[in-house]
């Protein structure tokens, strides 16, 4: 029995171990079967699209693949911006920033020129009725104010003006309503109010139109004085990009002045003119005298750089900036170096362009005839045409734009 059974278990073990092997065999063999199959089947059958979607491949290169919507155009993956596109993206990203930083500038200032009106009255201090008036009206913009400094015993200097180079009457209204130009003779009051100087100036304004009256007692020596209330002065009255002061002695092309200054209109705080620097005169005495020139150093020495006083142009900030600090400013005995100093230690462009300090013919008349038009004509050696009012209309004849030039130009 116990061999018996031995042996049924003997033989019942090699059938179960037989059996095993050619189950493994077959799953093995239907296992392949079925990934063949499945490979075939793989192979033959494409997925579907989906809707609205393009399956794209590129002549250069055929295993890449795009997918973009079927609403768009295209664009292959190795486009490339050229250096002009790349160079007219940086031009636009700079007077964008420019914009910004002269938009942010201005709100600054107005900011501050409000604050310090607003201390003013909870002080007491009476508000001019020129401000009075220019609020009641409302700020225009304009592109710039030329102020013509002149004094009581220049008037055959301002009809000489007024003859050549500033239009008058209905041109002039029509120069301020269509180009934005404000052009005024800037003059103050004598030393007795109301006498016979000032009656003399209050009748040639009636007769013209064209002055600007300031709070301000004339004097040569006042001239640095005169010219801060002037700024002052002037961008209380008119809101513009640039505020330009220029002697009565001096030819002036309007229309090319304006263009040059709408070049730097998104700057935010710009100082132009003919840059100089002098030498400080310690010796009493003699003309352009510097009585603090020992706040320059040792004899011999410059001053720092400075537009000449026969024509500057500022902008807008830099005058609203000499309005709230008119008080705090220092005079120097010459006004284009009081003008000069009151900018140092600020963030402040200085723009030295010659076209604003031509000579008197043949100089003016040459770079005319070349295509080179100045924008300011005079004598250096005289500070301003030498007999102004008798040869300024020559200058205006042979260095002059033309008056159509002046309608015709787009500022």
């Amino acid at each position: 029995m116990a061999t018996s059974f031995k042996r049924g278990s003997g033989a019942g073990g090699g059938e179960v171990s037989a059996r095993g092997m050619v189950s493994k065999k077959r799953t093995f063999l239907l296992c392949l079967g079925s990934f063949c199959v499945g490979l075939l089947f793989t192979t033959s059958w494409t997925m579907p699209e989906a809707k609205g979607v393009i399956r794209t491949t590129t002549a250069s290169d055929g295993n890449k693949l795009n997918l973009v919507s079927s609403d768009c155009v295209p664009r292959p993956n190795n486009a490339k911006q050229q250096p002009k596109d790349i160079l007219n993206n940086v031009e636009n990203t700079q007077q964008v920033i420019q914009t910004l930083d002269k938009t942010i500038s201005d709100l600054e200032m107005e900011l501050s020129a409000a604050r310090a009106a607003q201390e003013s009255i909870l002080n007491g201090a009476p508000v001019s009725e020129t401000l009075k008036a220019t609020e009641s009206a409302g700020r225009r913009k304009y592109l710039m104010v030329m102020g013509i400094n002149t004094a009581f015993s220049s008037r055959r200097r301002r009809d000489s003006v007024r003859a050549t180079w500033m239009p008058q009457g209905e041109k002039r209204k029509k120069l301020e309503e269509e180009k934005g130009i404000i052009v005024r003779f800037v003059i103050g009051h004598s030393a007795t109010s109301g006498g016979i100087l000032d009656k003399a100036i209050e009748a040639e304004h009636r007769k013209h139109g064209d002055f600007m009256r300031l709070d301000h007692v004339e004097g040569y020596l006042e001239l640095s004085a005169k010219t801060k209330i002037y700024f002052a002065t002037a961008v209380s009255m008119w809101d513009a990009d640039f505020y330009i002061k220029v002697d009565d002695d001096v030819h002036v092309n309007i229309a090319t002045l304006g263009a040059t200054l709408a070049k730097h209109r998104l700057k935010p705080r710009v100082y132009i003119g003919c840059m100089k620097s002098g030498l400080v005169l310690a010796q009493k005495g003699v003309r352009y005298h510097e009585p603090e020139y020992w706040k320059f150093g040792d004899g011999g020495n410059k001053y720092f750089r400075h537009a000449s006083g026969q024509l500057y142009a500022i902008s807008k900030d830099l005058a609203t900036y000499i309005s709230m600090n008119q008080h705090l400013l220092h005079k120097y005995a010459n006004e284009d170096v009081s003008l000069g100093s009151w900018f140092i230690g600020l963030d402040v462009e200085h723009i030295d362009d010659r076209k604003l300090c031509c000579g008197t013919p043949p100089d003016c008349e040459w770079k005319a005839q070349a295509g080179n038009i100045c924008v300011a004509s005079y004598d250096w050696a005289c500070s301003g045409i030498c007999n102004s009012a008798e040869r300024i209309k020559e200058v205006h004849q042979r260095c002059g734009e033309g008056e159509k030039t002046l309608w015709n130009t787009d500022f």
